[in-house]
């Protein structure tokens, strides 16, 4: 897939999407499962992640983050498309609805990747 290919599928996972990295398509499936300890194994040591204007930086920062972010709030998550953005970056899209203020959003997921690895992960709006 080229940056300008863009994948969507309609509740499935990452994997289902063809030439999206394994890194990924690995998180995108922790990360819907709310498995923190598979989630944290996709970020390098010195990885870090900026969500709702925090960056949280290094492998104990994150998995703390992992941890309340798993359990703020009740909601369902549809993963919505993929896309590369460059060599380096890749865009997931997922569609949440839940208790959360708002009660729902459609989040992108902006990830920096290095060999097998998430060096970077911003998620927003």
């Amino acid at each position: 897939m080229n940056a300008a290919q863009e994948s969507t599928t309609t509740g499935g996972d990452a994997a289902e999407l063809g030439d999206v990295p394994t890194v990924v398509a690995a998180h995108q499936a922790a990360h819907e499962a709310r498995d923190v300890e598979r989630e944290l194994a996709c970020f390098a040591e010195h990885a870090s992640v900026t969500d709702e204007g925090h960056t949280y930086r290094g492998l104990a920062e994150i998995r703390a983050w992992l941890g309340r972010a798993a359990n703020e709030y009740t909601y369902t998550s549809e993963l919505t498309a993929v896309r590369q953005d460059d060599a380096e970056h890749w865009t997931a899209m997922r569609h949440l609805e839940g208790d959360f203020p708002g009660g729902v959003v459609d989040l992108r997921y902006r990830y920096t990747l290095d060999a097998d690895r998430i060096v970077h992960l911003t998620i927003a709006p």
